[in-house]
């Protein structure tokens, strides 16, 4: 799952440098690892699987969002409106869901009509990006503030409950395990796979320079639109998850989700310039991140002070991954 673009030949000046260029996903991982020893210091009990498995259920929906921002930074452009197409999935299958009836009919057919909704939106925005070569952080912002109103349309406030049926089964357990880890393993293999396919790597190569990668015959276009579809669908599997965790319909729950998924991006070790980074080190971004926020709230801290404290942990943890990635990139 460790994909990263092979076109460039870096110079090494020692072992740490070929380590990070090979799996620049590691601070994060190392990141993570301190963390869950910080989170263990303050709190005991939030490392027993109880509270493993809490954190995993409400972090689920921003590990794949951060996952589908990855396919779109692969190719050195960016999504602005993934929140908001995960807003737009969420109240969209609650409110079919309701009407439908809330049985396990209704469940699966809304399900399927969301996965189609984030295509849908993800195809948009890959064909004003691509196709109509518009900024892609412009074109995006712009079809955020589309997409969130088209959710709100939808439904204009929040709180419509979602089924018991589905936000039972994602919050229960199949055999004694949890559900959501069903979820994390069905996501590992899915992105291992697709860590094999011709896209992903057509996506780092147009990332790592477009130009080229157009001059030797690569549909720079098409790979990126699809970038944005792959998106989309993440998306759209990320307000699954939301959905299931919080049990409602809420129009603005994506909204600041979208820069969380990017600093998640980041932090795992990917380049926003494209052609460089890996979906495991989104994972991991995205359960730094998660494990900030429980550090912060364990630390005691007043609730006044809680935005200024994890706003500065995850700029410094940012910084280190940052540092850590040019090393192996310079």
């Amino acid at each position: 799952m460790a994909e990263t673009a092979t076109v460039p030949t870096y110079r090494r000046t020692g072992g740490i440098g070929r380590l990070l260029e090979r799996y620049p996903f590691l601070p994060a991982l190392v990141i993570v690892a301190a963390l869950l020893l910080l989170n263990g210091f303050f709190s005991p009990n939030s490392l027993t699987l109880r509270a493993l498995t809490g954190l995993l259920s409400t972090y689920m929906a921003l590990i794949l969002l951060a996952i589908a921002q990855t396919y779109v930074v692969y190719a050195g452009d960016i999504d602005l409106s993934a929140g908001a197409i995960l807003s737009l999935v969420n109240v969209a299958i609650v409110v079919l869901m309701e009407r439908w009836g809330g049985g396990a009919g209704a469940v699966f057919l809304a399900l399927a009509i969301g996965l189609l909704l984030g295509l849908a939106c993800g195809l948009v925005n890959g064909l004003v990006v691509a196709a109509l070569r518009l900024q892609a952080i412009v074109a995006t912002f712009a079809t955020s503030i589309f997409f969130t109103g088209f959710a709100l349309y939808v439904l204009p406030v929040a709180g419509t409950p979602a089924p018991a049926l589905f936000w039972r089964t994602y919050g229960g357990r199949l055999f004694g395990v949890p559900f959501v880890f069903y979820i994390l393993a069905a996501l590992v293999i899915l992105v291992a796979v697709m860590s094999r396919t011709r896209l992903v790597t057509q996506l780092l190569a147009v990332g790592d320079d477009q130009q080229a990668a157009y001059q030797t015959g690569l549909p720079v276009i098409t790979t990126r639109i699809k970038g944005y579809v792959l998106c989309g669908l993440f998306s759209a599997l990320a307000a699954f998850c939301i959905t299931g965790d919080t049990a409602s319909g809420d129009p603005l729950v994506g909204g600041k989700m979208t820069l969380y998924s990017v600093a998640a991006v980041v932090l795992g070790g990917s380049a926003l310039s494209g052609g460089w980074g890996t979906v495991v080190g989104s994972l991991l971004g995205a359960l730094t991140i998660g494990l900030i926020n429980s550090v912060v709230f364990f630390m005691g801290t007043p609730s006044e002070w809680q935005n200024f404290v994890q706003g500065l942990a995850i700029l410094l943890v940012l910084m280190a991954g940052v540092l850590a990635g040019r090393r192996a990139r310079s």
